[in-house]
């Protein structure tokens, strides 16, 4: 006996063998249970995904001996005849070759015979979208007003290029494309009743290969039993598609994380011997990725954290790598590797592009949150690299670790606007004080700052506003007002409107910057404030540019010159520019006639 493809050999002959379309199922069941048949269905969908195999079912089932029922016999002549392809009143035509709008006349000819030897005549027009206008202009009368014995299945990969004039006379059925773990669990079934061992890896990619399609999974197993032999591995089928082990992938992963920079780059010379498709590469790195992130959120879930022990291998590396990992180093390592992938088409080289976005992940860390502790995030997930500064949430605010931070690079100092004090120099050692409390009142006019308590580092909120370097914590403490404070607590308020800048990393690093000025540890404390304040920085720095532009404006108005100008030609100052915020008036002067 000659042999047969898996595709034609495991090809569905009854409704409940099809895989991965329930909803086309239901409907065309409950449609043969309850006698309400149409004269004309149209299926549509992808390749591979079942509409000729949906169709020859249907067909079945309208002209099984024992009467037009969901269930056909399977062994009664017509049944098995339509199963063979060979029965008379299946009439399947491959639109794709005929056509002609003759081709279409010379099949309606027939249409008013009745059938030979079945209860209906059954027209199945495959890829149909390929017909001419004319064809479906001499198709669309037959097919709205067909004889009681015709039935019309109509198939498609490309519902668009059908006319709406033929759409509205079919009842439309949409085939979806298969999921990756549906297909492996098919081919699974298939192997195992052909007597042919597979490892799961390999499933998933034979799956992931047919893209939704399980006509090409199919195929690709028979392909893969010729190129394995007596059984398939991931590795004989990553080498017959082309593709990396994913265990080789998940090595970057590890190496990338622990900054293992020469083990990165010798696995990636390693891999560049195979010829890898880099683009294909980053997405693969990216689906190991997404799968870690998995896991750490349903390790959130307490009903899923013992998780029993799992026999695939890929599965129990992303289990430890989701103990092992920050959440936060995953989430950037999937962001870089998604950039990486956007950018790779401008890179030198693509493998130069794939090295550098794992060497992306290998250099950035995103910073500790405040909450984490001994390296550990507050979700309970592995450690992180070393960090420079270590800020712990409490009750009633943040407080912030005493110890040294790694000195950063050195960036030219923002300018300090004239009004504001100069940044304070850095605080030398001195005796532990005593908590002395310091109550600021807003109403206080904040230039200069009275301390009616004398203490050993006073604090000026608007100098030490203005020393911090720009950026969203600088801009915090600029809209903010000091209420009080002592050697270890620090109040403010913000209002409403500015609270989208107390985030809790702008917090803990403005509690740490605090703690260097005051010289110990200092927790800091938010209070909101309803009224809008001129005694914050920011309010005072808008007040003073205000103050120099009126009085630079009143002094280019009062100028001899200008008012010469302006009794002579009736010309006027429109506006005036401040070259320097230090300069008491602007030297560039609109003049308009």
């Amino acid at each position: 006996m000659s042999h047969q493809v898996l595709a034609r050999k495991w090809r569905p002959g009854r409704f409940e063998d099809l895989i991965g379309q329930p909803h086309v199922v239901r409907a065309l069941v409950n449609a043969l249970t309850n006698d309400r048949l149409h004269h004309a269905y149209l299926f549509s969908g992808t390749r591979g995904v079942g509409k000729t195999t949906v169709a020859r079912i249907l067909a079945r089932c309208l002209n099984c001996e024992t009467g037009v029922t969901a269930t056909p016999c399977g062994e009664c002549r017509s049944c098995r005849e339509i199963a063979d392809g060979r029965h008379l009143d299946l009439i399947e035509v491959d639109a794709a070759s005929r056509t002609r709008v003759d081709d279409t006349r010379e099949l309606l000819d027939n249409v008013s015979y009745a059938p030979v030897s079945g209860r209906f005549k059954v027209y199945l027009i495959d890829e149909v979208h390929m017909l001419s206008e004319k064809s479906f202009n001499a198709l669309l009368k037959t097919l709205e007003e067909p004889p009681p014995h015709v039935k019309f299945l109509l198939a498609t990969t490309d519902p668009q290029k059908l006319p709406v004039t033929v759409l509205s006379r079919c009842l439309q059925f949409n085939l979806k494309p298969m999921s990756t773990t549906l297909i492996a669990e098919h081919l699974d079934r298939v192997l195992v009743a052909e007597g042919i061992a597979a490892e799961p890896g390999a499933l998933l990619r034979l799956a992931e290969a047919a893209e939704g399609s399980m006509r090409d999974a199919l195929s690709l197993t028979d392909q893969a039993i010729a190129y394995g032999g007596s059984g398939l591995t991931e590795a004989d089928i990553c080498d017959m598609i082309g593709l990396l082990p994913r265990t080789r992938l998940s090595e970057l992963l590890d190496n990338a994380w622990a900054g293992q920079g020469a083990r990165l780059l010798q696995t990636l010379n390693e891999l560049d011997a195979l010829a890898p498709d880099w683009s294909r590469l980053l997405e693969e790195l990216a689906t190991l990725v997404h799968g870690v992130a998995v896991e750490q959120a349903m390790a959130l879930d307490s009903a899923t954290v013992e998780a029993e022990p799992v026999a695939d291998p890929l599965l129990a590396w992303q289990r430890d790598s989701a103990r092992q990992q920050a959440p936060e180093d995953v989430q950037l390592a999937y962001q870089i590797l998604l950039h990486g992938r956007r950018d790779l088409s401008h890179a030198p080289d693509p493998r130069i592009g794939v090295e550098m976005t794992l060497l992306r992940i290998l250099a950035f860390r995103p910073e500790p949150p405040p909450g984490e502790q001994d390296g550990r995030g507050a979700e309970g997930f592995g450690k992180r690299g070393q960090s420079p500064i270590r800020v712990t949430a409490t009750a009633d605010g943040v407080r912030a670790s005493s110890r040294e931070p790694t000195p950063p690079r050195r960036r030219a100092s923002p300018a300090v606007p004239a009004g504001p004090a100069r940044p304070l120099p850095e605080p030398v050692a001195a005796p532990e004080p005593v908590p002395v409390s310091r109550r600021v009142d807003a109403s206080e006019p904040a230039r200069p700052p009275v301390h009616r308590v004398a203490e050993p580092r006073p604090l000026d909120w608007h100098a030490f506003a203005h020393s911090l370097q720009a950026g969203p914590v600088r801009e915090f403490a600029l809209h903010a007002d000091l209420l009080e404070y002592d050697a270890e607590r620090v109040v403010i308020a913000v209002q409403p409107a500015h609270r989208m800048l107390c985030t809790e990393r702008s917090r803990g690093r403005l509690a740490e910057a605090l703690g260097k000025t005051l010289g110990g540890q200092v927790r800091l404390e938010l209070r909101d404030q309803a009224t809008p304040s001129t005694s914050t920085p920011a309010a005072r720095l808008a007040a003073d540019a205000a103050e120099r532009q009126a009085k630079a404006e009143s002094e280019a108005r009062s100028d001899p010159v200008i008012a010469a100008l302006r009794e002579t030609f009736g010309a006027e100052v429109s506006r005036v520019h401040l070259r320097d915020e230090a300069d008491s008036a602007g030297e560039d002067s609109g003049l308009r006639p």
